[in-house]
């Protein structure tokens, strides 16, 4: 008999990412058991009374059972203390009620809640780390190095490693990193690597364009702060100008887009060869399809070994080649070895203008857009990711904890 999930998420599935990144592999997996969604949305999100309605009804339609709690942000420390309280009590409720045998948690808050449940039910625990995420918020400056708020989080990660009897990685590379870890090497966690999916019935090529018909356009889409580096992703679209003069630049971004002219002004990118709009996943799927290639640079720091960006599974589901760096997770493989993109190891002179003539002879070859579709339902398909929760749900079904 398949046993009931409790699936906590400290995003909201109101958002964004919790819709793409949850919901939908939900929504496959409830089709084989019963799933007690515990998510914290946030105040701004839920507001929308229209949009609350009709995702709450697409969650009754899979047969999830929905339980959303309120997100509280300040003050940091007992925000998320409440959050963690209010999550356990009402997880807890549903193990007692609906004899709940598996616990998932995504990333690390619902993972403090996840572990408590473990120890007082005996509940199957499933880390769905999604990333270093202590080390993220000292990458990212949020926190200093060595703080207590970090060291405290490390020890919460060693716990979380030791009890889950499933730890799943978005990237290879962070699996062999944790290899590593001094106190697994006696007690060595079960692993599972499931990337981040991307919706490949959205995310699907256009119409071929007729040659000549439009200038080579090169796309960027998404965030341009924190983890990205912009200036050097505008430094390639330069170079690419000098190869193909009448080439633009196509960005889609929401919430920067006074930042990127700034930018732009600073290093001199012409405003009449750049696009720039803000879009829904809607538009971004439709403008992605008039791309001939992506790029994005992220910073190559310790935390992003466990990355994994959903754009690169959008951009190629799309038919679309890119040009991105190494040392973030496992994206240069995934380039280099699919042959679908080029990887930079350095933003010298010499190394950018390598990889724009290979990005553009890549852009530029036969069956470049078959190979880049294929790469991604190989590599970020939602249906192959639900299908390996679901053995790891089935594996967990009849195992004691």
């Amino acid at each position: 008999m398949n046993t009931s999930v409790v699936y906590l998420s400290y995003d909201g599935i109101m958002e964004p990412l919790g819709q793409s990144q949850v919901l939908c592999y939900l929504e496959q997996l409830a089709k084989d058991r019963k799933i007690f969604l515990i998510s914290f949305e946030k105040r701004e999100d839920w507001a929308h009374f229209d949009q609350r309605q009709a995702l709450a009804g697409r969650i009754r339609e899979a047969g999830i059972t929905w339980l959303p709690l309120r997100y509280h942000k300040r003050p940091s420390a007992l925000a998320t203390a409440l959050d963690i309280t209010q999550g356990f009590l009402v997880a807890a409720w549903v193990v007692l009620r609906h004899r709940a045998g598996i616990v998932h948690a995504r990333s690390y808050v619902p993972s403090v809640i996840a572990l408590g449940l473990k120890k007082l039910f005996g509940i199957r625990y499933i880390f769905d780390m999604r990333g270093f995420w202590a080390d993220e918020r000292v990458d990212g400056g949020i926190w200093p190095k060595g703080c207590r708020l970090y060291r405290v989080a490390k020890w919460f990660e060693q716990r979380f490693l030791l009890n889950a009897d499933r730890v799943v990685s978005l990237t290879q590379a962070a699996i062999s990193e944790m290899r590593t870890f001094p106190y697994l090497q006696d007690r060595m966690p079960a692993f599972v690597h499931i990337t981040t999916c991307a919706d490949l019935e959205l995310f699907r090529p256009g119409p071929v364009p007729v040659t000549g018909e439009r200038p080579f356009t090169l796309g960027y889409v998404g965030s341009v702060g924190v983890w990205y580096l912009f200036d050097e992703a505008l430094r390639g679209f330069q170079l690419l100008r000098k190869r193909e003069p009448s080439a633009r630049l196509h960005i889609l971004n929401r919430g920067g887009h006074d930042y990127i002219r700034e930018r732009m002004a600073q290093m001199g990118v012409e405003p009449a060869s750049v696009i720039l709009e803000e879009g829904n996943h809607q538009r971004v799927s439709e403008a992605m399809q008039t791309m001939d290639a992506g790029i994005f640079f992220i910073k190559p720091i310790y935390s992003k070994t466990a990355s994994a960006p959903t754009k690169l599974g959008e951009f190629l589901g799309c038919g679309v080649p890119c040009l991105g760096n190494r040392g973030v997770g496992d994206m240069a493989s995934i380039l280099e070895e699919e042959m679908v993109g080029v990887s930079t190891a350095s933003f010298t002179e010499e190394a950018m203008t390598e990889a724009v003539d290979r990005l553009l002879t890549l852009a530029r070859s036969e069956g470049i857009r078959e190979r880049c579709r294929r790469a991604a339902q190989k590599r970020f398909s939602l249906e192959e990711g639900a299908r390996t929760y679901g053995v790891m749900y089935r594996e967990l079904d009849s195992r004691k904890s």
